[in-house]
């Protein structure tokens, strides 16, 4: 099977500050807010999650195709992921942009400040997902530039291609009218609880509207497991 997965490629960079956040920030003077945290170093991963995805399905023995863009300097990714056996074809090069990239800063209770930079992420991939067999192929839109989420599940759709629809932390980006688009006619609509409810107060549809647009909807409950409902129950 053909498993197509669209979403972001980035470089997570990790730091980790050894006190709380809480303990260099004036409460009244947030409106000034200038702050430095020395941290203990920092740790560079490949992510995104396209790159996350493909990376999961590839320890099941899948090969994915990757459809996202990158950076200039997205070399040392790319030839990680071709160790893995996965194919850069579907990959965008921008060659003005940095790969998007994540800051991320955690303190000693676990509280995150991220700073994130679309880079490369702000350009479409493009990819043109003709020639796959409609019976022999799965596609994922997940979280990436928001012009290739709503143009692939048009693709998908237009190819018969299933496709699984999880537009996660671009909900808000999204915007009512084009989260409809991408849910209408996908295969699974996939979010967790909390995304579920944000996609509903979009969209003004509730779970039983959903379902008339979707085969099926899976919330993820964490630790807890997660619920699928489908149409025909």
């Amino acid at each position: 099977m053909t498993i197509l997965v669209s979403g972001s490629l980035a470089y997570d960079r990790i730091m980790d500050f050894p006190e709380n956040f809480s303990d260099h920030i004036l409460p009244d003077k947030i409106h000034i807010l200038n702050v430095c945290f020395m941290v203990n170093g920092v740790k560079e991963q490949f992510g995104g999650t396209a790159g996350n995805i493909a990376y999961s399905l590839a320890l099941l023995g899948e090969k994915p195709l990757i459809l996202a863009s990158a950076g200039r300097d997205f070399a040392e990714y790319g030839k990680w992921l071709e160790g893995m056996g996965l194919s850069l074809e579907g990959i965008r090069l921008i060659e003005d942009e940095l790969t998007a990239g994540a800051y991320i800063t955690t303190d000693r209770s676990d509280n995150q400040i991220t700073g994130f930079n679309p880079g490369a992420m702000r350009h479409r991939c493009h990819y043109e997902v003709n020639g796959f067999d409609a019976e022999d192929a799965l596609a994922i839109i997940a979280p990436g530039n928001l012009d290739d989420m709503v143009e692939f599940a048009k693709d998908f759709r237009d190819r018969h291609i299933p496709y699984i629809c999880d537009p996660g932390q671009s909900i808000p980006a999204l915007g009512p009218s084009r989260l409809i688009e991408m849910i209408t006619g996908s295969r699974v609509f996939m979010s967790n609880d909390y995304e579920l409810e944000m996609v509903m107060r979009s969209t003004g549809e509730t779970k039983e509207k959903l379902l008339r647009r979707t085969g099926a909807v899976v919330t993820t409950l964490g630790e807890k497991g997660c619920i699928v409902t489908s149409a025909d129950g």
